[in-house]
């Protein structure tokens, strides 16, 4: 069976709200997207944080 080609990964902001998606391993850096933030109802920066 071949390997998974994307790695599943979870998108956290500073208020603790979080989305998930998924990224190609190879790359060097971890994401940093900004998206929209349910709690405090703005646009923040979201890191690449492990799924547990």
């Amino acid at each position: 069976m071949a390997k998974a080609k994307c790695v599943k990964v979870k998108l956290v902001s500073e208020s603790g709200d979080f989305y998930t998606t998924t990224k190609n391993p190879k790359l060097p850096h971890k994401l940093k997207l900004r998206k929209f933030d349910k709690k405090t109802r703005k646009h923040e920066l979201f890191e690449e944080k492990k799924i547990k």
